[in-house]
């Protein structure tokens, strides 16, 4: 009766997983393409770093993680699920593509942060560290992509990268900000139906 009661309960726990796995790639999805509908004195408005963050968040660094690679490889294996609905092995050499691949890592670090610092604050310094990789990592990708393989706008240089990258600063610390009140805030729910 006892290995029973455990069995069902293991299946319930990973079918949550992968509901949550494939519900936070249609998010990313989602907002990865929401910049071609809504662009804002010319800066596209994406909510990929705020899934991210969330992942992490609420379904941990592990789990946070695997829906960020999941998301990865559907892009990778040809699925428009990339911003302006691109996908495919080609994206890999792509200038934005370490934005996509901080994603991962964003989820891990995030959900590794908030498990130590349980605290609204916690939460919320979990989720601008995660903007921060985001912005590192895929800035540098992008930086490198066009010095070595993508034809590199006129007299390109590593600060005027990070120029570029000041434009929608702004909009994504304040969605940082949001994300860890709003994670802190759903995380107990959350936490109830894993039970």
């Amino acid at each position: 009766m006892m290995t029973a009661t455990i069995t069902r309960t293991n299946n319930h726990s990973r079918t949550l997983r992968m509901v949550q796995i494939a519900m936070f790639s249609v998010l990313m999805m989602i907002g990865a393409n929401i910049s071609s509908f809504l662009i804002i004195g010319g800066v596209p408005i994406t909510l990929q770093t705020f899934f991210a963050i969330i992942a992490g968040i609420l379904l941990g660094s592990r789990t946070g993680a695997v829906a960020m690679l999941f998301y990865l490889f559907i892009g990778l294996a040809g699925l428009p699920v990339f911003a302006k609905f691109l996908g495919g092995i080609d994206s890999l050499v792509t200038p934005t593509f370490g934005f996509i691949l901080s994603y991962v890592i964003v989820a891990y670090i995030v959900g590794a942060i908030v498990r130590k610092f349980p605290t609204t604050k916690g939460f919320v310094i979990a989720a601008l560290a995660g903007t921060a990789i985001n912005y590192f990592i895929g800035t540098n990708w992008m930086y490198v992509a066009y010095k070595l393989w993508f034809e590199a706008p006129t007299n390109f240089t590593y600060q005027m990268a990070w120029a570029w990258m000041m434009v929608p600063l702004p909009k994504d610390i304040i969605l940082a900000i949001f994300a860890g009140i709003f994670g802190y805030r759903l995380k107990p729910i959350v936490q109830k139906y894993k039970k």
